[in-house]
């Protein structure tokens, strides 16, 4: 768990980058930090780890005060992505992922097996990427060598400064896809920096709006900050697509489909599994040009989905 209590920076000419923030990471959550240019959300994240030094406040992990810890041992212990990747130029892709491991003083076997897991793990097969230089790779490819690097030490927290935001839209999709992927099986507490409002709905299990002055304006699941903005200037920032975006992050609601019995097949687009959400149905519907779909739970159908249905799921949403 990451707790920061009445976390502040201040710099020397009297700029308030971060304003008395009060935001707690649950083990095992992603949580994405957005907002405008110059908000904090940056100087939030390096503060956690200590790039930046907070000027009030408290920052823990796990129950122990990072501001009393060694910062290279802190940052030994904490996965850390940035945009630019950052990975050694002169050094081929496995021994960039092997750096910290060699640091904690495992052995070169040790540290080379867990680098090669770790890249197929990411997508890279090692046989053929693990002896190539950074220059060989495409952007997409480096960047998912930065997340394998940051995950060498099996770090507990993983901090991600706009990991995909140097890759073209539809290698960020699936950069975004795989890291998704990747987060469900190892667990780790990801705190998320990104100016991109659908990445953040997309990934974060809560998201953080920042506003000028490094204010947090509103600390929510993507459903509630899309239903229920806290205020003009979040409203303003999520967009007045915010109704749509709420179809990409609300799930099949059960209660609202209707009995499968004396429906013609003919008015069935492709059947589509219980826990997409209702953008994937009515994507099914509108593909197929049916007035609703059939949803199923494992093999056995349990429904349809009709434009009403989708409705009253909304609405049920915000009622939750």
């Amino acid at each position: 768990m990451i707790r920061l209590s009445g976390v502040g920076k201040t710099y020397d000419d009297g700029t308030v980058a971060v304003h008395e923030l009060d935001l707690e990471v649950r083990r095992g959550e992603l949580v994405c930090l957005v907002g405008p240019s110059g908000c904090g959300k940056s100087t939030t994240l390096k503060m956690i780890n200590r790039l930046i030094e907070p000027t009030v406040g408290t920052i823990e992990i796990d129950g122990v005060d990072v501001t009393r810890q060694d910062p290279v041992l802190l940052r030994r212990g904490i996965g850390y992505v940035i945009q630019q990747v950052g990975l050694f130029p002169h050094q081929k892709i496995t021994a960039n992922v092997m750096t910290v491991p060699l640091l904690y003083g495992e052995s070169k076997a040790t540290a080379r097996e867990r680098a090669h897991h770790l890249l197929d793990l990411v997508g890279l097969d090692p046989s053929t990427y693990g002896d190539r230089y950074p220059h060989q790779l495409s952007g997409g490819q480096r960047q998912r060598v930065g997340v394998a690097r940051a995950l060498a030490a099996d770090p507990p927290v993983l901090l991600m400064d706009e990991p995909f935001g140097a890759v073209d839209p539809i290698v960020r999709v699936h950069l975004q896809d795989e890291f998704l992927r990747l987060q469900r099986e190892l667990g780790k507490s990801v705190v998320l920096v990104t100016h991109d409002i659908d990445e953040a709905v997309r990934m974060g299990d809560r998201v953080a709006v920042f506003a000028a002055g490094g204010r947090l304006a509103q600390y929510a699941t993507p459903a509630d900050l899309l239903g229920r903005p806290a205020d003009d200037f979040v409203a303003d920032f999520v967009g007045a697509e915010r109704g749509l975006r709420r179809l990409t992050v609300t799930p099949i609601d059960r209660a609202q489909l209707e009995p499968l019995e004396g429906v013609s097949a003919g008015s069935l687009g492709a059947a589509i599994d219980l826990d997409s959400t209702l953008e994937e149905a009515l994507a099914v519907m509108l593909r197929d040009d049916k007035p609703m779909v059939g949803v199923k739970d494992g093999v056995r159908f349990v429904g349809v989905l009709t434009p009403n249905g989708v409705h009253r799921a909304l609405r049920a949403s915000l009622r939750d």
